[in-house]
């Protein structure tokens, strides 16, 4: 199975879908060896106290928590992220992860330049690269990311844009 270290903000987003029906938060953990840092798991119950979609995507995240590896990561005080990323880009680069899944959109180019091996993805990739390897429909991964994007408040996204676009031109290839 492909290693993936995975981000809070990536996992809170699928959690926010997680009643989907297929669920892609499930097909991640039952498909990828997920391995996140603590500080991931210490971010995830935190946003879990809140009444509000993260805070649903976080616990549904968390009830699936024998799904997922974690591990203790030493942080670096100077990197300019939160401790989550912190933690989540030192691990991929430590366990030489395939694929970091994270939604920090705001600090990407600063994700992916961190990196030294691994690819940076974000879920709207991932939900096109489900397509792509039939595990999901266009259609259905259109439905999920819009749902995705009203409950992270990502109306205006480039990167869900490019997502959509993608999708349609997968749908309209089949």
């Amino acid at each position: 199975m492909v290693l993936i270290v995975a981000d809070t903000s990536a996992l809170v987003s699928l959690g926010t879908v997680a009643d989907s029906s297929p669920n892609p938060l499930d097909f991640l953990l039952d498909s990828h060896t997920v391995v996140v840092p603590e500080q991931v798991v210490d971010e995830l119950t935190e946003t879990a106290s809140y009444d509000d979609a993260s805070g649903e995507g976080s616990q549904a995240v968390l009830d699936r928590r024998s799904a997922f590896e974690v591990r203790s990561v030493e942080l670096d005080e100077t990197f300019p992220l939160d401790d989550g990323e912190n933690a989540a880009v030192t691990l991929a680069n430590e366990v030489d992860a395939v694929q970091l899944l994270c939604d920090e959109f705001n600090r990407l180019a600063l994700v992916h330049a961190s990196l030294a091996e691994t690819r940076l993805v974000t879920t709207p990739i991932l939900l096109t690269a489900l397509v792509r390897n039939d595990a999901l429909s266009a259609d259905t991964a259109e439905v999920i990311l819009a749902e995705m994007s009203d409950a992270r408040s990502w109306s205006s996204n480039s990167y869900v844009e490019r997502a959509n676009a993608t999708l349609r031109q997968q749908r309209e290839e089949r």
